[in-house]
């Protein structure tokens, strides 16, 4: 989150109903939209938990033993009334939750058979495991893990709804070869090789990398928006995502 992620001026609107908002308005009554809101947002921020119980010295099958239980409950909204919203962000919510877990509910449900009684997500294990050793092994910390690859699975899926925006404007050519330079310094993006792969004119192609650069920041701040109850705390939240990739 360098040049690509500075603020960008989005008007307010865009973050009027977020999905962690959805989901706490609803509380304990499910809706389909505070369903599927909270099954979103599972669904994308699910491996930072794994990586979380991994680090904690858990096996790969205990840890996912474990994810799967806790969403078990979490998904059956037994947590939505007894915590706190935790500033009101859904990334400390989703951590405190787990560590109430990991502390109170597991030795209820160790016991269930592998699979059994659980509502699955559709969650990738193989490559979670497999994702989970290239983790720098210097971040001792499970907490501290539990945030950079949170940044880092936010930062994915604002590059993801970006390709879905390329696609439906038949520009999925130009982003597959410019999206190596969201996050670059403006003087460090080589224009004219990426203008001559592209077939496009230099200045053309800066245009459209600028669009795509402002996209990306609106992009960005709206996803985190989508995590949070407050639009004002966006700014405070990128600050903490940035020093969690930072280190």
């Amino acid at each position: 989150m360098t040049d690509a992620a500075s603020t960008s001026a989005v008007p307010r609107d865009v973050f009027a109903t977020t999905r962690w908002t959805v989901v706490l308005t609803a509380g304990r009554k499910s809706s389909p939209d505070s369903d599927r809101a909270l099954a979103e947002l599972c669904q994308t921020y699910w491996y930072p938990l794994y990586a979380y119980v991994r680090r904690h010295g858990h096996s790969k099958e205990e840890a996912e033993d474990l994810v799967q239980a806790f969403f078990e409950r979490f998904l059956a909204r037994n947590y939505l009334g007894g915590l706190a919203s935790v500033r009101g962000r859904f990334r400390a919510f989703l951590l405190a939750s787990l560590k109430h877990f990991l502390a109170n509910e597991w030795d209820k449900t160790r016991r269930l058979k592998r699979g059994g009684h659980i509502e699955h997500l559709s969650l990738d294990w193989q490559e979670a495991h497999e994702r989970y050793h290239l983790e720098p092994p210097d971040l001792a910390s499970p907490d501290r893990l539990f945030d950079r690859v949170w940044a880092l699975a936010l930062l994915a899926r604002v590059v993801e709804r970006l390709a879905e925006d390329c696609a439906r404007d038949g520009k999925r050519e130009l982003f597959a070869r410019a999206k190596a330079f969201l996050t670059l310094g403006s003087a460090a993006i080589p224009y004219a090789a990426a203008a001559r792969e592209l077939g496009m004119d230099e200045g053309a192609l800066r245009v459209a990398v600028h669009r795509l650069r402002k996209r990306y920041r609106e992009l960005l701040r709206d996803e985190i928006a989508q995590t949070l109850t407050d639009p004002a705390a966006v700014e405070e939240e990128l600050k903490s995502l940035r020093a969690a990739l930072a280190g």
